[in-house]
C-alpha cells in the first residue's frame, strides 16, 4: 500500500468521472456537512483542503466512513494547521506527499497530495496564503508556487492540480478588484506565478466553460458577504488537455456554502465524460444578489487565511 493511503487497492474504472475539490477549513468540524455531500454528489475524486488533521486523527475520525462509501483516502496532514487529502473511489496509486524541493515555513508543512486516480495524476494543494506583499510568508508563497510549477512540469500525461490556489486570477474573480488593492491574491507577481504553471498546458476548466461569468468560490464568513454574493474565485481546477478535453461539466456547489457551520469555501465539482447532472451552469444555485446592486458599505476586503 502506497505510504499515507487507506483501504485496500481498487482497480481504475472507466468512464465518467466526477472530480471535486474542497476547502473544507477542519474536516473536523466539517464531519456534519461533508459526508452528507459526499451522499448527494457522489463524486469519484476528492480532494481536501484545510483539513487540519494530523493522518492518525483523520483516518480515525473518517476512515470507517469513508471506506464504507468506497472511497481510499491519500493523505497528508498536521494538526491543527494546513493539510490535504485525496478520496478515491477509482483507484489511488502512487500516493507522493509534500513537493520535491517546495520550501517551508520554516520547516516542511502539509500542503500537497498527489496520486494516481482512474489513470489521472491528481494533486491536491493548498497553495501558502502570503499574508501581505513583501512579507517573508509573501516569498514563500511564491517559491511554493515555482516549486509546483517544476514538479507539475516533470510529471507529464494526464494531470490535474486542483485545490485553494490562494490567488484570483483576474480582477473578475474578485466582486470588486478596487477593494483588493495593496492585498495580497490579486498581485501581479501571484498571478504570473499562476500564469507560469497554466503555460504547462494546463486549463483553466471553470473559466474555460464560463469566460464571462461570475464566478466565485470563496466568501468571507463576516458582513454577510456570503448572502451579498461578495466574494473571491480562488479555489481551481486545473487540466492538462488530455482531462480538458474530457470536461462536460464545471461548477461551484454553492449548496455547499450555505446552512448551518458552513466552510467558507464552497466545492468545485469537474463532471468528465458525461454529466450526471446535466451542464447546469457555473454556479449552484445561483446566488440571489445581482452584479452591481452591492456597492454601498462594502465591508473592507480580508484575504482568506
Amino acid at each position: 500500500m502506497a505510504p499515507g493511503s487507506s483501504g485496500e487497492p481498487q482497480r481504475a474504472t472507466v468512464g465518467r468521472v466526477r472530480v471535486a475539490t474542497w476547502n473544507v477549513n477542519s474536516v473536523k468540524q466539517r464531519v456534519p456537512r461533508l459526508l452528507p455531500w459526499l451522499d448527494q454528489r457522489q463524486p469519484d475524486v476528492v480532494c481536501l483542503q484545510e483539513t487540519k488533521l494530523a493522518d492518525n486523527a483523520f483516518t480515525k475520525l473518517l476512515g470507517s466512513e469513508l471506506a464504507g462509501r468506497g472511497y481510499q483516502a491519500g493523505l497528508y496532514g498536521q494538526a491543527q494547521w494546513n493539510g490535504v487529502a485525496i478520496l478515491s473511489r477509482v483507484g489511488l496509486d502512487d500516493v507522493a506527499t509534500g513537493i520535491p524541493g517546495a520550501p517551508g515555513f520554516p520547516g516542511p508543512e502539509a500542503r500537497a497530495v498527489a496520486a494516481t486516480c482512474g489513470g489521472i495524476r491528481v494533486r491536491s494543494v493548498y497553495v501558502p496564503n502570503g499574508r501581505s506583499p513583501g512579507s517573508e510568508h509573501y516569498q514563500y508563497k511564491l517559491a511554493w508556487l515555482a516549486a509546483l510549477r517544476d514538479a507539475v512540469a516533470a510529471d507529464p500525461g494526464a494531470t490535474m492540480v486542483c485545490g485553494d490556489m490562494n490567488i484570483a486570477p483576474a480582477d473578475a474573480d474578485v466582486f470588486d478588484a478596487d477593494a483588493y488593492v495593496g492585498q495580497t491574491h490579486v498581485t501581479p507577481p501571484e498571478r504570473a506565478a499562476l500564469a507560469e504553471l497554466e503555460a504547462l498546458g494546463l486549463h483553466d476548466v471553470i473559466r474555460d466553460r464560463w469566460p464571462a461569468e461570475r464566478v466565485f468560490t470563496y466568501w468571507d464568513y463576516r458582513g454577510g458577504m456570503f448572502h451579498r454574493d461578495l466574494g473571491m474565485r480562488i479555489d481551481l481546477v486545473l487540466a492538462t488537455e488530455a482531462v480538458a478535453g474530457r470536461v462536460r461539466a464545471a461548477w461551484v456547489d454553492r449548496q455547499a456554502r450555505k446552512g448551518t457551520a458552513p466552510s467558507d469555501h464552497a466545492p468545485v465539482i469537474v463532471d468528465l465524460d458525461e454529466a450526471p447532472d446535466g451542464d447546469i451552469g457555473p454556479v449552484v444555485p445561483p446566488p440571489s444578489a445581482k452584479p452591481g446592486a452591492t456597492k454601498k458599505k462594502l465591508p473592507q476586503a480580508k484575504p482568506p487565511e
